[in-house]
């Protein structure tokens, strides 16, 4: 210890008397750390950290394995097998013998109004168990319990969330027992959740959590929710019994399970012999809820891990690039070795001497990039997902990111040493005491040139990486999805949240419509109840007169409701039949346009489709599905997201719907939509300023929020290649530059002999081209190789694109002749006399 202390404060005054290395070194550390903490502060949110409540090892995330279903679906995301119905999730519930706790939850969005002030708040509805069987209590008042969830709209309580209660309402302790209004009605706050804790569904921060009894009341536009056995729209959690796995859980509940589909396949009438095997061959699967379930993760998932590749890449390269500064200085440094060996020196004693340097190196460029990281991370969750990467990730620093931080900090100082350490084994201490230069034949040269081919090699891997995302980013910039995206400002409104009742809302949502369509240069006003390129979905199975589904199969349909200008103003091409009209209302023989794909999946073409009917998955009041007559053909348009395939789709008209829900408006205008923002929002003020204006924006900026994803990964990729092939320029110069210093005197000699100044340029340049040459052709098959592994995340490019690896391999070799230009010319203004004399 007390040796390892005289180390310490001597490699503190060695930095001190080098400033210019220790900052270079420090910084270039810096910035891999820096880089690699921020990206493993999102992965870690994302993929590895559990929900804070209790024993979160003993969760589990309910999903059937089953696929022929009917009925309708309401999703939010992630797997379609992780949604049931709510009289599916009481049956679960309070029949099984497997779980101790089952609870059930959906998101959705409400109308806060308190002291006069209103906001439109996310929410959780939630049933009376959920904070019980998560083990989470309250901060302040009380959370909701099962007597909350008896009665139908009997219990009018909700509960905030922690960062709600202290950031938009000041953290004010008497709003517990305060009365508020929620979507127009009286609720009472009976407490405020434990702080840090936000949801069971990971990526989700709801502001308010209601009963599940309340439903009517929070969803009115869909008032069948509790009743309806074939809605699906609850993600469920439960927590296994102490002592049972999730292996004994499975096999518990699989009798339970089957019994319950065979009711439900009772009240489903005559079905086919194929589906019937499926429906009843179903299972249900406990998966592990730790983290709890998640709508966003699989959109994450792949993403943050080929970025998180990516800069450990850099982090690799700047640690060679440090490795090759070390090797330099311990160069300069020959001689106080050699001295030391002659004194009786161990080699072990030396190499812990550098070894604490490289810690102390380390470590400093550690503390560096954690100033860096919180920036970093700050400009990532502010470009990853658009307007809901708040939802999903916090920017905070917590013990786990300080810990990784100062671990690759620790662990890359350890791996840069060893090169220096390496060279010291076999000393030759006669040369170094006489300060001789020679030639460049030795062994620390050799393993300098390995070192600048390593970040030459790595350089080419990141550039190959840069040049596949950023071509799949243009590619999905260029695809046509199916309508016209200029000139449309979009926005979404909800009329339940501002009080308006069931009988009203076709009345005010027609009125909405009519008076955008009368704003000045309005084309046209589209009107739908499911957000197009949102990533949102909406639908069902589907049975077409006259279709015979293939054996073991279930097709599962998208489905809208739309307005009567829907297609005109996205300018949707009619193929054949006709559009909807202003006679298709309620009372009047329900029909439907599909697209293309519908037409060619179940009535075998376009001009066969019209005068077909349909099964349609749109419940009536009733929750009965409805029969609907193919009027019309439309083109296909891309609708979940600009990656995703076109499915087959029904559109039916609005006005028929007899359960009104909220829609989402697109307005074509003749000028740039992004101006005409203030105009629709002080129109839409003017005509109910109850009616809040949900994520107004140009259809646009709705498609790069869809593409975030993509445009992250293509600009840190962009990014990364940069920082490594500037940090392969410097190597390459630093190995250069110390090569014509070793062979000063061979160089003076072949001067001296006759040989001309170009042909010591051309030595040069022949050393650099061997190196260049190495590191690419190392390169390139294992650039291939990993590119193979992100295929899922390209876009439009083959991961062997010859065009991208004939630029990265041209864009290398311009940085290498650059890097060369200054070693090489200083090679050839070498004076003989001068080279002589320094032997």
């Amino acid at each position: 210890m007390e040796s390892a202390l005289k180390d310490l404060r001597y490699a503190f005054r060695q930095l001190l008397r080098s400033p210019g290395f220790a900052l270079t070194a420090i910084l270039t550390l810096a910035l891999g750390i820096g880089a690699n903490t921020a990206i493993f502060s999102l992965l870690d949110q994302a993929l590895l950290r559990t929900l804070p409540v209790r024993d979160p090892g003993s969760l589990v995330v309910l999903e059937d394995t089953g696929r022929s279903w009917k009925g309708s679906m309401s999703d939010h995301g992630g797997d379609q097998a992780a949604y049931f119905s709510y009289p599916m999730y009481k049956d679960l519930r309070d029949k099984n013998q497997a779980l101790d706790g089952l609870l059930a939850t959906s998101p959705t969005n409400l109308g806060f109004l308190r002291n006069g002030s209103s906001k439109l708040v996310s929410a959780e509805v939630v049933t009376g168990n959920y904070f019980t069987v998560l083990g989470v209590g309250p901060a302040l008042g009380r959370v909701l319990t099962q007597a909350d969830d008896l009665q139908k709209n009997g219990s009018p309580v909700a509960v905030l969330s922690y960062d709600f209660w202290k950031n938009f309402l000041g953290a004010d302790p008497g709003v517990v027992g305060s009365n508020v209004s929620i979507n127009g009605q009286p609720f009472q706050i009976v407490g405020v959740a434990a702080q840090g804790f936000h949801s069971a569904i990971w990526g989700e921060n709801p502001n308010v959590f209601v009963p599940m009894c309340m439903v009517p009341t929070v969803l009115p536009s869909v008032d069948d929710r509790l009743t309806a056995r074939f809605n699906r729209w609850l993600n469920i959690v439960g927590r296994l019994k102490p002592g049972h796995s999730r292996a004994q859980a499975e096999a518990s509940i699989d009798p339970l399970w089957h019994a319950l589909r065979a009711e439900e396949l009772k009240s489903l009438g005559t079905v086919s012999p194929r589906f019937t095997k499926d429906f009843l061959g179903s299972r249900m699967r406990l998966l592990p809820g730790a983290r709890g379930f998640s709508y966003q993760r699989e959109n994450f998932q792949k993403p943050l891990l080929a970025v998180m590749g990516m800069s450990l890449l850099v982090l690799i390269i700047a640690s060679v690039n440090v490795a090759s500064l070390l090797l330099v200085r311990s160069a300069s440094r020959g001689r106080e070795f050699s001295l030391r060996f002659a004194l009786g020196a161990e080699a072990s004693r030396v190499a812990q001497q550098l070894l604490i340097e490289g810690l102390l190196i380390g470590v400093a460029g550690g503390a560096v990039g954690m100033l860096f990281a919180p920036l970093a991370i700050r400009a990532l969750v502010s470009r990853l997902a658009g307007d809901q990467t708040s939802v999903a990730f916090t920017t905070e620093i917590d013990l786990r990111l300080l810990a990784f931080n100062f671990g690759i900090a620790l662990g890359v100082s350890v791996l840069f040493s060893l090169a220096p350490i390496l060279q010291l084994r076999k000393p030759d201490l006669t040369l170094a005491l006489r300060q001789q230069s020679g030639t460049s034949t030795g062994g620390m040269l050799r393993l300098r040139r390995v070192v600048v081919c390593l970040q030459i090699g790595l350089s080419v891997v990141l550039l190959v990486a840069a040049g596949l995302f950023a071509r799949t980013m243009q590619q999905l910039r260029a695809v046509d999805v199916g309508f016209n995206t200029a000139h449309l400002a979009t926005f979404h409104i909800d009329a339940t949240l501002a009080g308006y009742k069931n009988e009203q809302i076709p009345a005010i949502y027609q009125r909405v419509i009519e008076m955008l369509a009368a704003l000045p240069g309005t084309q046209g006003v589209a009107a739908t109840n499911d957000a197009e390129l949102a990533g949102t979905s909406g639908g069902g199975s589907v049975e077409v007169t006259g279709y015979v589904a293939p054996p073991d199969t279930s097709i599962i349909i998208e489905a809208e409701g739309v307005n009567t200008g829907y297609f005109a103003a996205l300018q949707v091409p009619l193929l054949t039949g006709r559009l909807f009209t202003d006679g298709d209302t309620v009372g009047h023989p329900l029909v439907a346009v599909v697209n293309e794909s519908f037409a060619k999946t179940f009535c075998g073409g376009v001009q066969t489709c019209v005068g077909k009917i349909s099964d349609a998955p749109i419940p009536d009041v009733s929750n009965n599905r409805v029969k609907v007559e193919i009027v019309g053909v439309v083109r296909d348009a891309k609708h979940l997201g600009v990656r995703d395939p076109v499915k087959p789709t029904l559109f039916a008209p609005l006005r028929q719907y007899t359960v009104p829900s909220d829609i989402y408006l697109y307005v074509r205008t003749t000028g740039d939509p992004a101006q005409e923002l203030t105009v629709i929002r002080k129109a839409m003020h003017q005509l109910d300023p109850a009616l809040a204006l949900d994520n107004l924006r140009t259809m646009d900026t709705q498609i790069d929020d869809n593409l975030q994803n993509d445009r992250m990964i293509a600009l840190l990729a962009i990014a990364f290649g940069a920082l490594a092939t500037l940090l392969a320029g410097v190597g390459l110069y630093g190995v250069l530059a110390y090569s014509i210093a070793q062979r000063t005197r061979e160089i003076g000699l072949r001067i001296a002999l006759g040989s001309s100044r170009l042909a010591v340029v051309r030595l040069v340049l022949t050393e650099l081209m061997r190196l260049a040459a190495l590191g690419i052709v190392i390169a390139i098959p294992l650039a291939f190789g990993l590119s193979k592994l992100v295929q899922s995340q390209l876009f439009g490019v083959s991961a062997a694109d010859p065009s991208i690896l004939l630029s990265v391999t041209a864009l290398i070799s311009l940085v290498a002749l650059v890097a060369a230009l200054i070693p090489a010319r200083r090679a050839a203004s070498v004076q003989p006399i001068i080279a002589l004399r320094t032997e």
